[in-house]
């Protein structure tokens, strides 16, 4: 195993904490792994291996743990003594009512939980009430380029340019399954696809119970067809409207909903940098992983910069940021980034291929004046050009920097 450090520093730093800890993320996306990780840590702590009970509810072996009540009978007859123990249940959502177990843990048991999740509705469930206050997330992502190197390091050949290897990144993906082993392309999609559909099926159309998936599909098709460009409910209706098919504003929503709960898609706001606000309309929504697009639709060149804005996006939010659309003016900025008190700004582009893409790409930025760091973000080898303290940087390094 690989280890995924960003993930183990902070979960390392509430060990014996009383929080709840709640591991998110899209299935396969490394959550079990960074649990059994995390079981190293604790024993580190000298505590005997006795004193963890580890529960992964997808095995048969827990197939009759299924409700609240069974876990609990479960739990309690591994608890042997008055010691903490440290509970590890991975994909709780499988058992029905698992907040109420997870409360009477709390209160009969001196227990520290770490659970995961494929769902992001595990937040906005009975959990939100019954434990306010007393539980932290930390949203695992598929791998950064920084963790895909340290998988060719481990797994397969490594001397490359990193500029090249980020070429295998961005045809490949960041699921940690494809990089374990020498997938050729086609291979790798399969695999990909296989994930993609057990999490259309068991975290969307059964946990929703949605009946009309040849509807739901087209959601997705035109979601992934339109990736790094704003669009509406209503627009999804409207496009429907015009191709003889007729679907309600609340039903995109409620479908677009149950995707961002899969982890399929994030969706991210628009804000005004002048007013200060975030706008209503016209969002965009990323994919969990660029991958996702490839294995459904096969890759195209022509969206390019669309998946480059995803890998961006999905960069900014494994080191914590708030990440937002701009709009100043009739501009649009890929991204204004926030994290306490610290915020950036940030275009992406495919190629600075002339002076007329220069202008607009920089503008933008220049238009704004705050002291905060601005970037231009593209694959350029050569252009290193700092303008007016708006700075270039190649996509693979603006991955690995430790200055964002």
């Amino acid at each position: 195993m690989i280890n995924r450090n960003s993930y183990i520093e902070k979960l390392k730093a509430f060990i014996g904490k009383p929080q709840i800890k709640i591991i998110t993320g899209i299935r396969r996306s490394g959550k079990s792994t960074v649990l059994k990780l995390l079981t190293n840590e604790i024993i580190k702590t000298d505590v005997k291996a006795s004193e963890i009970i580890y529960l992964n509810f997808e095995s048969f072996a827990n197939s009759h743990l299924t409700s609240a009540n069974s876990l609990y009978e479960e739990v309690k007859s591994k608890i042997k003594s008055t010691k903490k123990y440290y509970l590890l249940f991975d994909e709780i959502q499988e058992v029905e009512l698992w907040e109420k177990a997870v409360n009477s843990f709390l209160v009969d048991f001196d227990v520290d939980i770490y659970i995961t999740g494929s769902n992001s509705h595990l937040l906005s469930s009975e959990l939100s009430t019954l434990l306010a206050g007393r539980y932290v997330e930390i949203p695992i992502y598929t791998l950064s380029f920084g963790e895909f190197l340290d998988f060719k390091k481990s797994y397969s050949d490594n001397s490359q340019n990193k500029h090249v290897l980020f070429v295998e990144y961005l045809r490949k993906g960041g699921f940690p399954v494809i990089h374990t082993l020498d997938y050729e392309e086609e291979t790798a999609y399969q695999v990909v696809s296989d994930i993609y559909d057990s999490v259309i099926l068991r975290d969307t159309v059964q946990r929703h119970k949605i009946r009309d998936i040849e509807l739901l599909n087209r959601v997705i098709q035109y979601a992934f067809d339109n990736l790094g460009s704003t669009f509406s409910g209503k627009n999804v209706a409207d496009y429907f409207k015009s191709q003889q098919r007729k679907i309600d504003i609340n039903t995109v929503y409620n479908y677009l909903s149950a995707l961002e709960g899969a982890f399929i898609l994030y969706r991210v706001s628009r804000y005004d940098i002048k007013g200060k606000e975030i706008l209503k309309t016209q969002e965009k929504f990323f994919l969990a992983d660029i991958s996702l697009l490839y294995a459904t639709m096969g890759y195209r060149d022509r969206m390019i910069s669309g998946v480059l804005e995803n890998i961006v996006f999905l960069e900014l939010k494994r080191r914590g940021f708030k990440v937002f659309v701009g709009k100043f003016d009739h501009r649009e900025i890929d991204f204004v980034a926030e994290k306490k008190n610290h915020k950036i700004y940030i275009q992406v582009a495919y190629r600075l291929e002339s002076q007329n893409t220069i202008d607009r790409e920089f503008s933008a930025l220049l238009a704004i004046n705050d002291h905060y760091p601005k970037y231009v973000v593209s694959m350029d080898d050569f252009f290193t050009d700092t303008i007016e303290g708006v700075k270039h940087i190649h996509l693979s390094d603006f991955l690995l920097s430790n200055e964002i």
